[in-house]
């Protein structure tokens, strides 16, 4: 059985939670051929891996939603839209009993120029049809650009070639998950979602307060991430969800109940065993680590704000921030602001090996503004390290427990609650007892509930009976239980 992982914005070219668990997958069945096809934004990532690919993948495919043909010439044959094609770029446009198959089939013809499509008769019909249904109250040139935009990233995925496969994994709904259904439409097989977070709700918070984009069309982009997703719902064998929650968010958006199956993100808690505790330079100090992407979604601004307030108590507080931050405009946004604090021991590690860190820590902590159920959680929870998080995705639960009484394994506080955060944080420094007694409580419920080889087994069982009902083999073999899938 040849398995596709189709992931966006993620591995193998990004340090994260999913890249991480993608990697973890792939190594779990060493024997089983698995592709990726992988989703960015430009052509200046192409090859730029920060994972070594393991043996077992044969292929990789990149798709780039800003690449476009706007600037070639116009050699191509321009193709006019026939009826049954029209109605479904008017369907898409309204979102009414979408007809996507035209659409797959459309854009696959020979010498398609999305160029022609957008700037083309067709495309300005549909938007002035949709414009006259309830927004002719707006500049309709403006309108128009912002379909145009709208809808580019989307006909780049439409036209993209998908590679044969058994099994397409998509690791998300949006841009993966209409890949996926194509890929489905033209290659048959089987569908599996694994939703990490709740693509239509992340885009939504995302867009909420992006700059970038005003009034209305905020709704425009936001109702067609929800367009996309169910297609994806729709065209999915199975999809899975991380906890009960969010399989309650998956059916409010039109996911059927039936094809949801929970499993829970899980890692190898016996690789956080005997790691380095504190060194000679900790002597005297409370270190606080936050293991994240330095990304805008994981709010590292209310972090130092929040890390400044409680130094302002405890002087012998240290902040260890470790991820990487190359290229990254938000990160030197987050130096500036410890620099106009004036906050120090703020450390910034860059990339590097957990598990040497873990260990020096007091507490670790997360001031996100969305996550699914994170393993840097889980990680902390295996190393005996309490956790402040804020209560977003499944932090809730872990912290606190879900059906288990195993007892707190830290503190969950509001988003962007700068106050709140610091309290946490000097609430934990003051009192080593209860730090202690926490990290015991987040040890004991990772070892029960989180283990990687209960992930492991939930995803094999899925992919075998994939296997059993297209009469193929399966080659679900687990080996190398400690080789390395970090970056």
């Amino acid at each position: 059985m040849k398995i596709c992982i189709i992931a966006e914005g993620c591995y193998p070219y990004m340090i994260g939670g999913v890249s991480q668990w993608i990697h973890g997958l792939i190594h779990s069945y060493p024997k089983q051929e698995f592709i990726i096809l992988t989703i960015v934004a430009d052509r200046s990532l192409r090859g730029k891996y920060v994972y070594e690919l393991p043996e077992n993948v044969s292929g990789i495919y990149e798709l780039y939603l800003n690449d476009s043909d706007w600037s070639q010439k116009r050699n191509r044959k321009k193709s006019r839209m026939n009826k049954t094609e029209y109605q479904a770029l008017i369907s898409l446009m309204l979102g009414q009993q979408i007809k996507w198959e035209p659409l797959f089939d459309y854009f696959h013809k020979k010498n398609i120029s999305l160029n022609d499509v957008l700037m083309g008769e067709d495309f300005f019909n549909a938007v002035t049809e949709y414009y006259q249904l309830g927004y002719n109250q707006m500049v309709f040139v403006d309108f128009l650009w912002m379909l145009r935009s709208i809808y580019l990233p989307l006909f780049i995925a439409l036209k993209m070639e998908i590679p044969q496969a058994d099994v397409y994994h998509c690791t998300c709904t949006g841009y993966a998950g209409v890949l996926g259904s194509m890929a489905k439409y033209f290659h048959g097989g089987r569908l599996l979602i694994s939703e990490h977070g709740v693509y239509t709700r992340e885009r939504e918070e995302e867009l909420i307060k992006a700059k970038w984009v005003q009034g209305i069309y905020k709704n425009i982009w936001i109702d067609q991430f929800k367009k996309m997703s169910t297609l994806a719902y729709n065209s999915a064998d199975i999809i899975t969800s991380l906890y009960r929650h969010a399989k309650e968010l998956q059916i409010e958006l039109g996911c059927p109940a039936e094809k949801i199956r929970i499993v829970s993100n899980g890692i190898r808690v016996d690789t956080f065993q005997d790691i380095q505790g504190k060194s000679a330079e900790d002597k005297g100090s409370i270190n606080i680590g936050a293991v994240l992407r330095i990304a805008p979604i994981k709010d590292i601004m209310t972090l130092i704000q929040a890390f400044g307030f409680a130094k302002e108590t405890r002087p012998n507080l240290k902040l260890w921030i470790m991820g990487d931050w190359e290229e990254n405009e938000y990160a030197q946004d987050c130096f500036e602001l410890v620099h106009v604090m004036g906050v120090s021991d703020v450390i910034f590690t860059g990339r590097v090996n957990v598990r040497e860190y873990y260990g020096r820590m007091d507490m670790t902590i997360l001031t996100s503004i969305s996550e699914g159920q994170p393993l840097t959680i889980l990680e902390s929870f295996a190393s005996h390290k309490p956790v402040i998080a804020t209560d977003v995705g499944n932090c809730r639960g872990l912290i606190l427990g879900e059906n288990d009484d195993y007892g707190p394994a830290g503190i969950v506080t509001r988003i962007m609650h700068v106050e709140e955060i610091a309290q946490a944080m000097l609430l934990l420094a003051d009192d080593e007892t209860m730090r202690k007694q926490m990290g015991e409580n987040g040890y004991r419920r990772v070892r029960a509930g989180y283990q990687f080889a209960q992930m492991q087994e939930a995803y094999r069982s899925i992919y075998q009976s994939f296997a059993d009902e297209m009469q193929i083999s399966f080659n679900g073999e687990v080996e190398g239980e400690e080789a390395s899938w970090q970056a």
